[in-house]
């Protein structure tokens, strides 16, 4: 591909030695091997799971905050066992990839520079399946927008298609005039001071145990869509949508660069509005790829009224819906399961 191929020499500075994954020792399920590579000045580290045979086609799986891949464990069988292997990367600033000081290298834009120049290592000219969840289906739409040539069909799980607006208006200010008033608690993340907040282990450990539905002695939960109660952190306890050694995993690997990276992903909306500043101002993007977007009912922050009207800018879009909270993959797995099944059928 032409485009591709101007993306290797402007991107793509990695040395022969970069470029060759290196695989790591210890490798969870359902993934078969753990690899690392360069692109540009950052590491990205992802794991990869193969079907039975050889590999029918790729599927590149996007996480959230504060999640990492393990949070796609219970899909990537149905990917595998449809013959499809499936990357499933840690995002910029988690765990074993690279965490940048810049704010930019966070934005929508960089990101899928990056990631589009991940693919073209590992499958080089190959359309792939791409999908997300909280901000990793937040970044699937960019993404798709910037490298269409990318991609056979794309998915978002939660996370609806916002488009791009020609007007910047900070996050605080739509709040008060009634915009996204499920979105308070991002300005309590995207404070810099917010996460010098879970520095150690224990921190850490009450952070995970807030946004993944632990409970006080008392019944109470610390996350809302107006944000963190700090106060009720120390009381928190399992059992939470991790198991105990889930949890530990994810204490674990959050202890490796911290929160400021991953928080960093709420620290970007004016660097990303004005990236995506063009597309709005010719009009919009309309996706002409197979897209399949799936609505967790119970989410509390990404709620349902904010999908409204985004079936416009779609050529052969599919709704479903999950009657779960924002963890839909772990909360429901058999209907999420059930949903991509069927999608994927009609793609291949």
């Amino acid at each position: 591909m032409k485009k591709m191929n101007l993306f290797r020499t402007l991107i793509l500075s990695v040395t022969t030695a970069a470029a060759a994954t290196a695989q790591q020792p210890s490798v969870p399920a359902p993934f078969n091997s753990s690899h690392s590579v360069v692109v540009g000045a950052n590491t990205w580290h992802y794991f990869r799971a193969r079907p039975s045979n050889e590999p029918k086609g790729t599927v590149l799986l996007l996480h959230g905050f504060p999640d990492l891949p393990y949070g796609w464990s219970n899909q990537v069988p149905v990917f595998t066992s449809l013959g499809y292997q499936v990357i499933v990367p840690h995002m910029l600033g988690y765990a074993q990839t690279s965490s940048p000081a810049e704010f930019d290298e966070f934005s929508f834009k960089k990101q899928s520079d990056e990631l589009a120049a991940l693919l073209d290592q590992i499958v080089p000219d190959e359309q792939v399946i791409l999908g997300g969840h909280d901000w990793g289906g937040g970044l699937v739409w960019p993404f798709a927008i910037y490298y269409p040539e990318l991609f056979k069909g794309i998915f978002s799980i939660t996370y609806p298609y916002l488009p791009p607006a020609t007007e910047y208006v900070d996050l605080a200010d739509a709040i008060r005039v009634g915009q996204y008033p499920t979105f308070k608690y991002q300005l309590q993340f995207r404070e810099p001071s917010f996460d010098r907040e879970f520095s150690n282990e224990t921190e850490i450990r009450q952070l995970l145990l807030a946004v993944n539905e632990a409970k006080s002695p008392d019944g109470k939960t610390a996350f809302s869509p107006n944000g963190i109660d700090l106060d009720l952190l120390p009381y928190l306890h399992q059992p939470s949508l991790l198991s105990d050694a889930e949890l530990d995993l994810y204490v674990s690997e959050f202890q490796i660069r911290g929160l400021r990276g991953p928080l960093n992903w709420y620290r970007t909306a004016k660097i990303n509005f004005e990236d995506e500043l063009p597309i709005a101002q010719a009009g919009g993007h309309r996706f002409t790829m197979p897209t399949l977007f799936v609505q967790a009912l119970r989410d509390p922050v990404l709620i349902p009224e904010l999908s409204e009207g985004m079936d416009q800018y779609f050529d052969k879009l599919t709704r479903a819906e999950v009657n779960t909270g924002h963890w839909a993959m772990i909360e429901g797995p058999d209907e999420v399961n059930k949903i991509l099944n069927s999608w994927v059928a009609t793609i291949d």
